[in-house]
């Protein structure tokens, strides 16, 4: 059931490319990064959920075990345990910051069949926010009714939460300056008009990714702008003063839009 609120809540995701070495094949945390993000995010006082990626903490793990391809518990576990970690450091470095941050691990809450929610419970999720908290999200193996457990990466949960909680902004820190073009330049705005010659500029993560990278992420995203009023943003995150200026109202980066694109191609 959505539940509104008289203030506005905003989805941030923070992905592992920018809180985590993905290059290593264990987890590897850059620490002054996330201490610089936390105390960016501690300067707005926005109604706040936070997800983000698992990088080295998860997607070398659930390759290993190969997760997306069979039952493993024992890969379930290990993976799992790993982004429990980071998930850690990274809640941790908020309450540093001042920020009240809480852990929220998907395998407790969400079941998924096939790969997508199927549910979710948020009433904690609501509680948190009246409260003051910021509740603090994951990529994470979850429990599967079709596979047993399955991987849900957090560009899978960012949509759903933003819909179910009513969100206003998304934002998608990232370690690129939005979606780019075949120039490299940062393309201001994706919507269904124009996503078909887009796409030919959207690739895979450059490591090890096993949710689908910059295609995963804008995909789910359009899908969300189709369904509802929401527009996503998705921005450099390892750029000092992003997450900040996104948070107090910015729009910067790429948008993802339902409103109708006009004009060039790009």
């Amino acid at each position: 059931m959505k539940k509104t609120s008289h203030q506005s809540i905003t989805v941030l995701k923070i992905g592992g490319s920018v809180i985590t070495d993905k290059s290593t094949d264990e987890g590897t945390a850059r620490v002054e990064e996330i201490r610089r993000i936390a105390s960016e995010i501690a300067l707005s006082d926005t109604r706040l959920v936070i997800v983000h990626g698992a990088g080295s903490f998860g997607h070398p793990q659930a390759k290993r075990y190969g997760l997306t391809g069979k039952f493993d518990p024992l890969g379930s576990i290990i993976t799992h345990v790993s982004v429990k970690e980071l998930n850690r450091i990274v809640v941790d470095a908020l309450n540093d910051a001042g920020v009240k941050a809480v852990g929220v691990h998907p395998m407790n809450c969400i079941v998924c069949d096939n790969g997508r929610i199927k549910e979710m419970f948020l009433e904690q999720i609501h509680i948190m926010l009246d409260n003051g908290f910021v509740p603090v999200l994951h990529g994470d193996v979850v429990m599967d009714t079709a596979l047993g457990t399955c991987v849900l990466s957090g560009d899978r949960i960012v949509p759903y939460l933003a819909s179910e909680l009513g969100a206003e902004r998304i934002g998608i820190g990232s370690a690129e300056n939005g979606v780019l073009d075949g120039n490299g330049n940062t393309i201001k705005i994706i919507s269904a008009t124009n996503f078909e010659h887009i796409k030919q500029f959207i690739g895979g993560s450059a490591n090890t990714d096993v949710t689908g990278g910059m295609l995963g992420k804008v995909l789910e995203l359009l899908e969300l702008s189709d369904t509802s009023d929401i527009t996503s943003y998705i921005f450099n995150a390892g750029n000092a003063g992003n997450i900040a200026g996104f948070l107090l109202g910015e729009n910067i980066g790429t948008a993802i839009s339902k409103v109708e694109y006009s004009g060039a191609v790009l």
